[in-house]
């Protein structure tokens, strides 16, 4: 009996994540389904209404959600210009020649928009898949899950997302130390990716599906040209966080990824006619709409969660003999998985994980530790359908998200057991 009202928080979380699924998959959406988790939730935690009405206000209001709410606008306007005026299709052309390999044509750009730390940064690259798959036998389900599961290829080990950076001063390392364990994190990501969704066997593109698409060699300067904005938008991310960041430290990252989206915006709006009108028209559609009310009602349930005391709760589950265990992998990969944001997890279990293995006496192991908590909590948000970037891919092909989601919950639980096998290799 008593184990059971300890695991009270956790049915409670899976109650609200199972009523999140059921207004989804009754077509009710996923930014009415996500607020509707937060009011539950809300009501089973006995949260009370001034409480609850001051959280929601503060989510909408706070600066995270307006930067994301604006990265993903800058996000739309960009893609939609490249896809509009068909800067796209030329910059895909331009590529044709170094990207010889249709499966590695489908995974460039993921790959590529994925050095770019921006929240939801896979409704960037999604037109590109489109553009990629334009002749090849690629259905949108395909596209969804390639998209959404390359454009994560590098968050295990690229020192410019905030997840690494908060995990690396959690743990008392510095990036670069804490990278040096996480490096194959990559490695393993992009295996599982092609084993999942690329290999023939998955992905077959049968033989004179592509034969007909013309190979052309590549044209350096052309494709420099055409794809400005993609290098304005990466680059200047990089350039621009570094200014910033030796300007004022209290200068946050999203003022980089802002700055350099809207510089790319402008590269593209001027190599294009009728810019202004694409991004008049963009701004009604429901599709761009509908993203913005999702992120707003993702971080109200997101400060929900925060509010209502229940990640305590959940972290409170780790006690007695197995506190440890359940720190690195329990906690990180349901946190992840409910949240589908890193710095969730990572503010949520690192802390805790950092505390038991010093109180423990195990601090020389704290690598290893630290390591199975950030996989068990990336295989948590590579899991959850309440990802940001899996919930735009889905909106953008228009696929059902329960059926994608099922083609990604396997790989990200083997993701999960790589993981713990990558800890006993560290211990």
């Amino acid at each position: 009996m008593d184990f059971l009202f300890n695991m009270l928080p956790l049915f409670k979380i899976m109650f609200v994540f199972i009523c999140m699924l059921i207004g989804i998959r009754f077509k009710l959406g996923v930014g009415l389904s996500v607020l509707l988790g937060g009011f539950v939730l809300a009501l089973i935690t006995g949260m009370k209404m001034d409480l609850l009405l001051e959280t929601t206000t503060s989510a909408i209001i706070d600066s995270e959600t307006i930067y994301l709410v604006l990265i993903v606008a800058l996000i739309m306007f960009l893609s939609g210009l490249l896809e509009c005026t068909g800067q796209a299709s030329r910059i895909m052309e331009s590529l044709t020649g170094y990207l010889r390999s249709p499966r590695l044509r489908l995974v460039f750009f993921p790959a590529l928009i994925g050095l770019l730390p921006m929240p939801g940064g896979a409704i960037f690259s999604a037109p590109m898949i489109r553009e990629a798959a334009e002749g090849l036998d690629v259905s949108d389900s395909n596209k969804v899950v390639i998209n959404y599961w390359f454009r994560h290829l590098w968050e295990l080990a690229w020192p410019l997302y905030p997840g690494m950076i908060l995990g690396a001063a959690l743990s008392g390392m510095s990036v670069f130390k804490f990278i040096s364990y996480t490096f194959p994190g990559p490695i393993v990501v992009f295996l599982l990716g092609y084993f999942f969704f690329l290999r023939s066997s998955v992905l077959p593109l049968e033989k004179g599906v592509h034969d007909n698409i013309e190979v052309k060699s590549g044209n350096a300067l052309r494709a420099v040209k055409e794809s400005l904005p993609l290098l304005v938008a990466i680059a200047g991310s990089l350039v621009f966080e570094a200014l910033f960041s030796f300007i004022s430290p209290n200068i946050p990252f999203e003022a980089a990824i802002i700055t350099a989206l809207f510089l790319a915006v402008l590269c593209a709006a001027f190599a294009n006619t009728g810019a202004i009108a694409i991004i008049r028209s963009l701004l009604v559609q429901k599709r761009f709409i509908s993203m913005v009310f999702m992120i707003f009602c993702v971080f109200i349930f997101k400060d929900v969660l925060g509010s209502c005391g229940l990640i305590a709760e959940l972290s409170r589950l780790a006690g007695g003999e197995t506190a440890l265990i359940a720190a690195a992998v329990l906690v990180p990969f349901v946190v992840g998985f409910i949240a589908g944001i890193t710095m969730a997890f990572v503010g949520a279990a690192m802390p805790l994980v950092v505390g038991l293995v010093h109180s423990m006496g195990l601090t020389s192991q704290l690598p290893a530790w630290a390591m199975l908590c950030m996989f068990s909590g990336f295989a948590g948000i590579m899991a959850s359908p309440l990802h940001i970037c899996f919930l735009l891919t889905c909106e953008y092909f228009n696929v059902d998200l329960y059926s994608a989601w099922k083609r990604i919950f396997t790989p990200s639980i083997v993701l999960l057991c790589m993981g713990v096998a990558y800890f006993f290799v560290l211990v």
